[in-house]
């Protein structure tokens, strides 16, 4: 995807603040996808949960958890996403969002996985017997029209199985390592300095 598409105004002066911009645009370029690829429809297939980030008619945002039996989140192609809304407590913030707006972030976890993956889209909330046929006890169905499908790196995720915590994750008296993918040969020259050079930068900067 092209980065002018994929960034706004305020990631892009982040960007710059932080000297990623560089590093950006190649994500953007080469990872940012306008669909799902077949492994990533295969990984949701074998999801048990996603997270849904919608937004409402003032701009406010909203993230809800939905789960489900591996399998609930439908895959008709790819370029097409079917979540099914189970019985709640009656408020229905995500789907009046959905309904609204119709615009949505997904984030899959996976059991089995050590991976991210981002999907957004436009959406729309259905309800007739037709759309809720394939999803045994829905109420509705979010039905999401993919426009951008990212990997996030999955460094500080922790162990679901034994507990233990990223050892990326920052703490005194620990080093992080970097990640894998910082080392190969198509990021050399486009990763920003490391955070405490950087700061170092700025205060000498500020005393000329």
């Amino acid at each position: 995807m092209k980065p002018e598409e994929f960034y706004h105004d305020g990631s892009r002066d982040l960007q710059r603040r932080f000297g990623s911009k560089q590093l950006a645009d190649h994500l953007a370029h080469r990872y940012v996808l306008d669909e799902l690829e077949e492994g990533h429809a295969e990984w949701i297939r074998g999801a048990d949960a996603v997270y849904v980030a919608t937004i409402d008619p003032d701009g406010f945002p909203e993230c809800s958890y939905k789960g489900g039996l591996p399998g609930f989140v439908r895959v008709p192609d790819l370029r097409t996403l079917e979540i099914p809304s189970y019985d709640g407590n009656g408020m229905y913030r995500t789907l009046g969002n959905a309904a609204a707006v119709r615009r949505v972030g997904l984030l899959f976890l996976f059991p089995a996985l050590r991976a991210k993956l981002r999907v957004n889209g436009t959406c729309e909330v259905l309800t007739d017997r037709d759309a809720l046929h394939p999803h045994h006890g829905a109420e509705a169905v979010l039905r999401v029209g993919v426009t951008a499908v990212f990997e996030n790196c999955p460094r500080y995720l922790h162990d679901p199985v034994t507990g233990e915590h990223s050892k990326h994750c920052p703490r005194p008296g620990h080093r992080p390592p970097d990640p894998d993918w910082k080392l190969k040969p198509e990021y050399d020259g486009l990763l920003p300095a490391p955070r405490s050079e950087q700061i170092e930068d700025r205060i000498q900067e500020s005393n000329r």
